[in-house]
């Protein structure tokens, strides 16, 4: 106590060094503080986040370099226009433990870019679009494949046709599928679009003409 007050009178108010709180957890390799809940052991399991941002230069590098930064794991990312002029819908899915998700979310909002941030748990509605070449030597199979899958054929020709495809994961995925048997030229997959179902809101944007 006497010792405290002696700080006092020397202009060093506060508790003494052994007194004061520490920070809690460790840094990792890049100097990041590594919340000790995070690295408890956690089964990861594959999510939808959305992240409703203000259109401003940089906005998807700050956040591509974030999840960058806290290694988390991206399986897709979309973006793209939303009803309201100067805003962006940002579509990542991800797979990581609970701790992981949370702190992603959290670390989103804390962008000035980005209005909301939420984690679409609730079997939302979303979609994909593949653009599959394929070669061109079975139309006729290539065509009914395409129809069973209620694709477009993009472009036909005698060495390759090119079709499109859209729909959940699994029908992307199964479509893929199909289409191996006839030598896959080239894949081009945009990852998930979605949008929370029924009457519950995507992101919360009150404050989208401030």
């Amino acid at each position: 106590m006497s010792r405290n007050l002696d700080r006092r009178r020397d202009g060093l108010a506060g508790p003494e060094p052994g007194e004061r709180d520490r920070p809690v957890g460790r840094r990792n390799a890049d100097g990041i503080r590594v919340d000790p809940d995070v690295e408890v052991e956690h089964d990861p399991r594959r999510t939808i986040i959305s992240a409703y941002v203000r259109d401003e230069p940089g906005v998807l590098a700050r956040v591509s370099g974030l999840f960058h930064r806290r290694q988390f794991n991206i399986e897709s990312l979309t973006v793209g226009p939303t009803q309201n002029e100067g805003y962006s819908r940002i579509t990542l899915v991800v797979e990581e433990p609970d701790p992981g998700i949370d702190q992603a979310k959290k670390q989103l909002e804390k962008l000035r870019p980005v209005v909301h941030a939420r984690e679409l748990a609730e079997e939302p509605v979303a979609r994909e679009l593949v653009i599959v070449k394929v070669d061109g030597e079975a139309p006729d199979e290539v065509h009914a494949i395409t129809e069973m899958y209620d694709g477009e054929t993009l472009d036909a020709g005698p060495e390759t046709i090119t079709v499109r495809i859209t729909g959940d994961e699994g029908k992307i995925d199964d479509a893929i599928d199909a289409y191996e048997q006839f030598g896959i030229r080239e894949i081009a997959r945009t990852g998930q679009a979605a949008l929370a179902r029924g009457a519950a809101e995507t992101a919360h944007v009150d404050d989208t003409h401030t």
